[in-house]
């Protein structure tokens, strides 16, 4: 049975350093009315009442030591273009509290989505602004633009950013400069490579389309490096420009239609929030793809070729950790894969009845069967 001395003695913590003991000459005259049989009615009803005053008190005085301590945590803030939270934000918290930093124990969260509005990036990043977030966080370039614009103070960590440099978020990638730094996904770079292998797995492929966002500042760069690419492998390019999931849709009816062989899908925050509709229209109208996150390919794509996924995360992981530890974006240079993956899938090569010739798949880091 549990006695009222036993509910007034708290856990020692900060806001509690010495808690109640009930055997000391202080607390033993009002604990005796209480346990003691023998103490007069008198007593004990003056004494319950008034266990009944402070238990109240000493509760709200816990919930208030509690609340002063979370607001004493370290706040991260997180902006992103899309509703749905993509994969990377759950593995960039799995990384963090892998070194230490515990959501709701050593750590908090702020985050905010623009639901693919971009035009409320501006307005979102202002906010996690005034919430005096200690660091944030952006996926995709939009999302760190718009918290640069937003201050010149706070250490901001990007990632999913195609050239950080001709975006105008840091001077170079040796030194940031300012207070923005975080991990190129290189994701132009590889815009031709993928292309050369639709057309080594496409035979006689003469007629491509990419397909991509125009509001998005990566997007728009990728889409200009695969339309040189294609001119140098003598590839006609077709532009399927989608700023909305309910355009897609109609995107691959009219690539079909137009006689497309292959269409190659580049990165996008929007893409990357509708990689399952954006598979199972490739399989409906029977058109390879080829993606730049694996995801797409384990979720039912053809290929993928592109930065290892895992390796961005714990590297933004790690920029979080160590400027939460005192360091500054500015002396922390910008990072870039290290790693690259070719993944072919098998099971949805048959499905649209395409076979994937040797001297492709001999060349796949991993083959889905």
């Amino acid at each position: 049975m549990t006695t009222a001395t036993q509910l007034l003695i708290l856990p020692r913590d900060s806001g509690n350093p010495r808690p109640l003991d009930s055997k000391k000459p202080s607390c033993a005259r009002f604990f005796s009315g209480l346990d003691n049989p023998n103490a007069t009615p008198q007593t004990k009803f003056k004494n319950q009442k008034l266990l009944a005053f402070l238990l109240p008190v000493l509760a709200l005085l816990l919930c208030a030591s509690i609340v002063h301590a979370q607001s004493k945590l370290p706040k991260i803030g997180w902006l992103s273009a899309v509703s749905a939270p993509p994969r990377g934000r759950e593995e960039v918290i799995r990384r963090l509290r892998e070194l230490g930093h515990v959501d709701g124990q050593t750590v908090a969260y702020e985050f905010r989505y623009a639901d693919n509005k971009f035009e409320r990036l501006p307005a979102l990043a202002d906010e996690l602004v005034r919430l005096r977030v200690d660091l944030l966080i952006a996926p995709g370039t939009a999302g760190a633009l718009a918290l640069k614009k937003a201050t010149k103070t706070i250490p901001i960590v990007f990632l999913d950013v195609t050239d950080p440099v001709a975006a105008g978020l840091v001077d170079s990638l040796a030194r940031p400069g300012g207070n923005v730094t975080g991990f190129s996904s290189v994701e132009s770079l590889l815009a031709g490579k993928r292309l050369e292998l639709l057309k080594e797995t496409v035979t006689k492929l003469s007629y491509a389309a990419a397909l991509w966002d125009p509001r998005n500042p990566s997007s728009r760069l990728e889409w200009q490096d695969t339309h040189a690419a294609a001119r140098d492998l003598g590839l006609k390019l077709h532009s399927l420009e989608v700023s909305s999931a309910d355009k897609y849709e109609s995107s691959w009816r009219d690539a079909d239609k137009a006689g497309i062989g292959a269409v190659t899908v580049l990165s996008t925050p929007l893409a990357a929030a509708h990689q399952e509709q954006i598979t199972k229209l490739a399989a409906k109208y029977r058109l390879p793809a080829i993606y730049v996150q694996e995801n797409f390919v384990t979720g039912g794509g053809l290929m993928s070729y592109g930065p290892d996924q895992n390796e961005r995360f714990k590297r933004i992981a790690v920029f979080v950790d160590k400027i939460l530890k005192g360091f500054k974006p500015a002396g922390l240079p910008v990072e870039q894969p290290m790693k690259f993956e070719f993944i072919v899938n098998l099971k949805a090569a048959k499905q649209i009845g395409l076979t994937i010739p040797p001297n492709v798949l001999v060349r796949a880091d991993r083959v889905i069967r």
